[in-house]
């Protein structure tokens, strides 16, 4: 039977006395399906002279699904990357800032859905995407690289109930603020929408907030940071020194080093792997970086496996690792607290049979490494904080040590040489010290600072 009307669906189809449950028989034989090229110029024409916000495009990576019953196009639906920030739905996974940014890729947020006007089908909306969620992940995977977890959604609540979400099983979280994001900052439009979620994955709140967990995917993530971002981790690179030969350079060391370090940022684990992750950036990330340009082509060229490789391999560890941690530093501009503390490398030796031990300074909040030096082993942590504090813009921060480091020449150094305070631990193994601090009277002390002798 031809229930066709200019290739959409009317309301003729359920109004066939022959036939009550024709409009159940109908919605069995929806489908949806991802838009093939030729047809993305339709469906973002109908998106943009339909939907009640219009349409302009998609922030970061993006699937567009039709659906469809015997080729006659029903709705039309929008995923795109997910919101940096929603409180409600932050708060309900508990991730803390460093996991928020590292995964908010497996996050999607389904930013447009659209009933095409002449259609009028009962129970379309939640069929269409009951059958969304469960292509989504796999979807995404195949297009981008790696899987969803969760899957988000804004709802209007003076246009909508988000009946057809909740139909479909998803989670209603609370509103949003009211606020948008404008180019750099945010402005207010005074319209809350509920905010909704759908987990992809039965184990998806407790994976994006596990520290531990290292999700997998099948090509890096090249959008995983921000083209500021690596913009900015260049510049910093740009004072390591080159260790190259002028002769037969190709590709300038700064451009091979933000790559390779963005790529372990990302999850890259191996020199395969970074040249995976250079490969999958765009012309544009390129171009941004300062790539070099093929002769033949006129295209941008990324580094090859065997240029990472012999870029690292040849490279100064300790300045590489200094500008790393510099720039990891600035991208947690709002801390206020670095701890400094020292571990034994487990399977790490040196050739004559010590192991490995490091001393480190962490950012309190975020728990991101700023700096590591290795300590050798005729000596021991106390003499080397100095030269692992050196380098660090520590200016009015706190630094905190255990016992050990509750050193005169430390605390000077501190205070006088990089202008910050600290807070050391003072035990039995320094009695005089520990005595004077309990002769001081709690009235000595400013406000909100205890004294427990």
């Amino acid at each position: 039977m031809d229930i066709r009307r200019g290739n959409v669906y009317t309301a003729a189809m359920i109004e066939r006395p022959d036939s009550p449950s024709w409009a159940v028989d109908v919605l069995r034989q929806v489908r949806v399906r991802l838009i093939e090229a030729p047809e993305r110029a339709r469906w973002d024409a109908l998106m943009r002279a339909h939907h009640y916000l219009g349409f302009e495009g998609f922030i970061g990576q993006s699937l567009r699904y039709v659906a469809e019953c015997e080729g006659c196009w029903l709705a039309l639906l929008g995923w795109q990357a997910a919101a940096l920030k929603c409180r409600s739905r932050d708060r309900w996974i508990g991730w803390p800032p460093v996991l928020h940014y590292s995964r908010l890729h497996l996050i999607a947020n389904n930013s447009r859905f659209l009933i095409l006007p002449e259609v009028h089908l009962p129970n379309l909306a939640s069929r269409v995407v009951s059958l969304n969620l469960k292509r989504l992940s796999n979807d995404w995977q195949a297009a981008h690289g790696w899987p969803l977890l969760l899957a988000e959604t804004f709802v209007d609540p003076e246009r909508f109930s988000g009946a057809c979400y909740r139909a479909a099983n998803w989670l209603v979280l609370g509103s949003t603020r009211g606020f948008a994001k404008q180019r750099h900052t945010y402005r207010q439009h005074g319209r809350p929408k509920l905010v909704l979620i759908y987990p992809l994955h039965r184990r998806a709140r407790s994976l994006l907030a596990d520290p531990q967990w290292q999700p997998r995917s099948t090509k890096m993530n090249p959008q995983a940071l921000p083209a500021k971002q690596m913009e900015s981790l260049q510049q910093m690179l740009r004072s390591v020194p080159d260790c190259r030969r002028p002769r037969g350079v190709r590709h300038r060391y700064y451009t091979v080093l933000t790559i390779a370090l963005t790529g372990v940022l990302c999850g890259a684990r191996s020199f395969a792997a970074l040249a995976e992750f250079a490969a999958a950036l765009s012309q544009a990330q390129l171009k941004r970086l300062g790539a070099k340009v093929h002769p033949k082509r006129q295209q941008y060229q990324a580094p090859s496996e065997p240029t990472i490789r012999r870029v690292l391999q040849a490279s100064n560890a300790e300045s590489l690792d200094r500008a790393l941690g510099q720039w990891l530093a600035a991208q947690a501009a709002d801390h206020d607290a670095i701890a400094v503390d020292g571990k034994t490398v487990r399977g790490a030796r040196r050739p004559d049979g010590s192991q490995v031990h490091l001393l480190s300074a962490f950012l309190h909040r975020q728990g991101l490494t700023t700096a590591q030096i290795e300590i050798e082993a005729k000596t021991n942590e106390i003499p080397e904080l100095v030269r692992l504090l050196e380098p660090l813009d520590i200016a009015g921060k706190v630094v905190t040590a255990d016992a050990m480091h509750t050193q005169k020449e430390t605390a000077r150094f501190i205070v006088e040489h990089k202008q910050a305070d600290y807070l050391f631990t003072v035990k039995d193994n320094q009695p005089t010290l520990r005595d004077d601090i309990a002769a001081v009277a709690h009235s000595d002390f400013s406000p909100g600072i205890r004294n427990d002798g």
